[in-house]
């Protein structure tokens, strides 16, 4: 069999807050659902809406992050693989398909709701990082943008960082 490709980016929000549980081996797995956005124009020029909500499983101690920083509204970035299994619904009898993402990276985006954000990681100056610009930070005093069009190869330039 020839080998594929299965590589999954998602960036959006937390629809709701992690389920987290413990397989019977005491393995521990985290359900997360993400909201995606998207827009587009109709064919009249009207702007459209849909949000896509995409269920994604994290194992391990990918589940722990997600237990212990990601609450509802929260932006994440999820990597993963796609993943397609069957199965028999005990409860139903049915056949069922399930389609999810298998998180294999995440990445905890600043912003979304401010108000529960103590669990959130501190970054070095003790509150949560911004990664905003560098107009932004105390310790920049220098002009921005830093203008070097009119330098040539051999000037030398100090720059602020």
């Amino acid at each position: 069999m020839s080998r594929g490709f299965n590589k999954v980016i998602l960036m959006g929000n937390l629809a709701r807050d992690p389920d987290v549980r413990y397989t019977p081996s005491k393995q521990k797995v985290a359900r997360i659902t993400v909201a995606v956005g998207r827009q587009w124009k109709s064919q009249s020029g009207e702007v459209q809406n849909q949000t896509d909500f995409i269920s994604v499983v994290a194992w391990g101690n990918l589940a722990d992050l997600c237990e212990r920083y990601l609450r509802k509204g929260r932006p994440v970035l999820v990597e993963g693989r796609l993943s397609v299994r069957d199965f028999d619904d005990a409860r139903t009898g049915q056949h069922r398909w399930v389609t999810e993402v298998v998180a294999q990276n995440l990445t905890l985006l600043p912003g979304g709701r401010r108000e529960d954000d103590a669990s959130f990681p501190a970054g070095p100056r003790g509150k949560e990082e911004d990664f905003g610009s560098l107009r932004d930070d105390d310790d920049f005093s220098g002009e921005f943008p830093l203008d070097i069009s009119g330098l040539k190869d051999d000037d030398e330039v100090d720059l602020p960082f």
